[in-house]
Order: C-alpha cells, then structure tokens, then sequence
C-alpha cells in the first residue's frame, strides 16, 4: 500500500511552499521508452531510480533549473516543454519536498553520466519498478502506467 499518496496531494498554503525543498523532474520521452536515471550508491536514497533533475536553486523557475541539471546531470541541452504535474512528498526523517514534473527534449541522445548519476536508462513505463525509484516519484510514474516490477513471463 502506498502511504504516501495523502502527504503528495495535500494541499499546502505558502507557509508550506517556503519549508520544502524544490525539485524539478524531467520527464523526456524517446520513441515509448522513458528516461530513468539511478542515484550514486551511498545514503538513504542510495541506488534508487529516478526522473533526472534537481534542485530549484533561488531565482530559478522549474524551466530554468530543469535545463541547469540536465547539463550538468547528462552532458546535454534541454528543451522545457509543459508542467506535467506538481506534487508534494515527504520523506520521512528527511526532505519535504515540491516536485515540478516537467516534459521535455533533449538535443542529444549522447548522454554522459555526470557526478550525480550512477546508471541511466530507457525503460517502457511498464517496466518501471516502483519499488526500486524515489517515492516521490511514484505516484506521477503509476499515473503514466508503471507496474510494480519486472513481469514474468
């Protein structure tokens, strides 16, 4: 059962809004296959797959910071495209935060893993296990249509 499902739809007023940490996740789509980036190994969220992207640094729009990490993340130049959702998470004994789910292109496929991922890949939305990604980013992945694992054939 996913007990976070009431925490990312609660609505917060701007009280809120300013003790969460913002995120941004790009959700870029090739041919049916979504990019899924992993974590580096270490700490609590160690290994765990996720949209790319990162954090809204001050002054920044979610547009803005999504095309800042992907440079930094992937090695290429993004393109924002619409906010396909924005939902809230909090971690328990960590974060609370605020994610922007941004659609975007990529100008490259030539992707270069950079310090902050360990593994990336293009994966069907059913194949995306959602045991093994963020919790934050669970909920808006079971939307699009990601099961609970690998299926057996």
């Amino acid at each position: 059962m996913d007990h976070d499902s009431h925490d990312r739809r609660r609505p917060f007023g701007p009280a809120d809004t300013a003790s969460r940490l913002r995120v941004v996740a790009a959700v870029v789509w090739h041919e049916d296959r979504l990019l899924m980036t992993q974590r580096p190994p270490g700490g609590p969220l160690g290994l765990q797959w996720e949209f790319p992207g990162g954090k809204i640094e001050r002054g920044e729009t979610p547009e803005h910071a999504l095309v800042r990490e992907i440079r930094e993340e992937l090695g290429v130049a993004a393109t924002a495209h619409e906010v396909l959702a924005v939902e809230t998470h909090d971690y328990p004994g960590g974060p609370s935060v605020e994610i922007s789910f941004i659609r975007c292109s990529l100008d490259s496929r030539d992707l270069k893993r950079g310090p902050g991922v360990h593994d990336l890949e293009w994966r069907r939305i059913e194949e995306v296990d959602l045991a093994r990604t963020l919790a934050g980013d669970r909920g808006f992945l079971a939307r699009l249509g990601a099961g609970a694992g690998p299926r057996s054939a």
